[in-house]
């Protein structure tokens, strides 16, 4: 089972992972990304998420069956936050559920390693004295 969303409003780590559950998984691991209040010395007001949705969803769903394929996952979640984030909220929950315990890191750690390369969701971090877009994919 696949869960992909995009969101405008808060992200439940809870809800990942009930969704993830599956009785035949002996491993479940969740990545939280959150928002935090420094890059590189400098004071982080809040961050501001864009997607271009349809293929966002598309390229994560991708990541997702890349991951159900190769590590065996029963389920894979991906909910990932658009629009403006404070400090500590979270943009990003992944939640993979796989027979075994080492699959479902090396799931977990593939699907956001390659998200943040390949998605097109771009972040733009607020300073206090500027802002700068960090990412913008592909």
């Amino acid at each position: 089972m696949l869960d992909i969303q995009l969101k405008s409003t808060t992200l439940s780590p809870q809800e990942c992972i009930d969704l993830a559950a599956h009785p035949g998984s002996g491993g479940s691991t969740v990545f939280i990304g959150t928002v935090r209040d420094e890059t590189k010395g400098r004071k982080v007001l809040r961050l501001e998420f864009e997607a271009y949705a349809p293929m966002a969803v598309s390229e994560m769903r991708k990541i997702a069956a890349e991951v159900e394929q190769r590590w065996h996952a029963h389920h894979v979640v991906i909910h990932h936050r658009v629009g403006s984030l404070a400090i500590g909220e979270i943009a990003v929950i992944i939640a993979v559920a796989t027979p075994h315990r080492k699959a479902a890191f090396e799931a977990c750690q593939y699907a956001i390693d390659t998200l943040k390369e390949s998605v097109p969701i771009w972040k733009k971090e607020i300073f206090e004295d500027g802002e700068v877009w960090v990412a913008a994919h592909p």
